[in-house]
């Protein structure tokens, strides 16, 4: 069987439109199935992040964005990848951030199975303010929620199947 990978190393603006045309390319092959690599990747861009879980789901909530005036939904449009095709996120302790957030929008949605490690844990938007002696203040604005509203912040995704990476770094 065909099996079809795709890694992400981090949410850039390119990223949404690289990952259509690798999937276009890994479906004109034919492939049975989908894997999706966020391991180590440590995030980047929301909006970014936001769309390349758009370009897989059909439908549904991608991620809450919650902040102290209410809350706020993401959601994706039609024109996904088919359904039918079963995906599978590769996730670890260095996928954190919007890769958290892509991860627990497809995993929430049914649309894919999380294998690999607990991720970071970072969910929450700061802004940062610099002072006059060259250190700065960061200040939670917001904090994301995954659509069943689990905080990814300091609590991440636990995998659907764990897996442990062999000793000599392999998984």
């Amino acid at each position: 069987s065909r099996i079809g990978y795709a890694q992400v190393k981090s949410f850039t603006s390119r990223t949404p439109q690289e990952l259509r045309q690798a999937f276009d390319g890994l479906l004109a092959l034919e492939i049975e199935a989908l894997i999706l690599d966020l391991r180590n990747n440590a995030g980047g861009l929301l909006q970014e992040a936001i769309e390349t879980a758009d370009a897989i789901l059909d439908e549904g909530v991608i991620v809450i964005e919650k902040t102290r005036d209410g809350e706020r939904e993401y959601t994706a449009k039609e024109g996904g990848l088919d359904r039918e095709l079963p995906l599978i996120v590769l996730v670890n302790q260095g996928t954190a951030s919007a890769a958290e957030l892509v991860a627990g929008a497809l995993r929430d949605n049914g649309r894919a199975v999380l294998i690999g490690q607990r991720t970071y844990g970072k969910g929450s938007v700061q802004l940062i303010f610099p002072l006059s002696d060259g250190s700065s203040v960061h200040i939670t604005s917001a904090e994301w929620l995954t659509p069943s509203r689990a905080p990814l912040n300091r609590q991440g995704l636990e995998p659907d199947i764990s897996m442990i990476p062999a000793e000599d770094g392999r998984d």
